[in-house]
């Protein structure tokens, strides 16, 4: 009789150590561990990104995280817009220089009346072409020739202007001889054109006058 109350004393002591403590059946007796409820389990936090990327886990499949776009920059101008810069100044330059050629210079050329009697005037005749309709044109000139100026006539001075009209005139105004009747003699003028701006010089570009006796 001994032997078995301690039989059962010995089984319910190795139920109760069994049992999870706090817990017991609705009778009153020890509880099965592999029925007892497990504790929900917390979930788990997502693992911060490293790097652009997530590293992956059980739970979800990995997912990168979108890296910024990078800005353009001033520098980073298309090639084919420089060379469209570059094209368009050159046509105009290309434009321009043609213009200039297709703009014709007036030609300038001289021409005498003809001799002249000493006491009496002359005139060189300059002839430009093609006229300035909108205004005149200063041309320079030299003067040459065994005449002297102020001596055998008025000095002359340059430039000569010519009118819209495309001819001028270079007016030789002489003078008595200071020599005297023993020594009468024909003098010579001569004008030679010059260039300048806005002009060219053509053929005949010199004229020869005589200042007779």
């Amino acid at each position: 009789m001994k032997k078995s109350n301690m039989l059962t004393a010995t089984l319910v002591a190795l139920a109760f150590a069994i049992a999870p403590i706090g817990q017991a059946s609705p009778d009153g007796g020890p509880v099965d561990p592999r029925s007892a409820p497990t504790p929900r389990e917390r979930p788990m936090p997502l693992p911060r990104p490293i790097s652009g990327f997530l590293i992956p886990n059980a739970d979800e499949a990995s997912r990168a995280v979108p890296t910024p776009r990078a800005r353009p920059t001033a520098a980073s101008r298309p090639a084919t817009a420089a060379n469209e810069d570059i094209s368009v100044d050159s046509e105009a330059s290309v434009a321009n220089s043609v213009s200039a050629e297709n703009v014709e210079m007036p030609v300038v050329t001289i021409h005498n009346t003809d001799n002249v009697t000493r006491g009496k005037t002359g005139a060189f005749v300059l002839d430009m072409k093609p006229a300035l309709l909108l205004g005149g044109m200063y041309v320079k000139f030299s003067v040459s020739g065994t005449a002297t100026g102020g001596v055998d006539y008025v000095a002359l001075v340059s430039p000569a202007y010519i009118p819209s009209s495309g001819y001028g005139l270079i007016q030789v105004q002489t003078l008595p001889d200071p020599r005297g009747s023993s020594l009468r003699q024909a003098y010579s003028v001569v004008i030679t054109l010059e260039n300048g701006p806005g002009y060219s010089v053509g053929q005949p570009a010199s004229a020869t006058m005589w200042i007779k006796p």
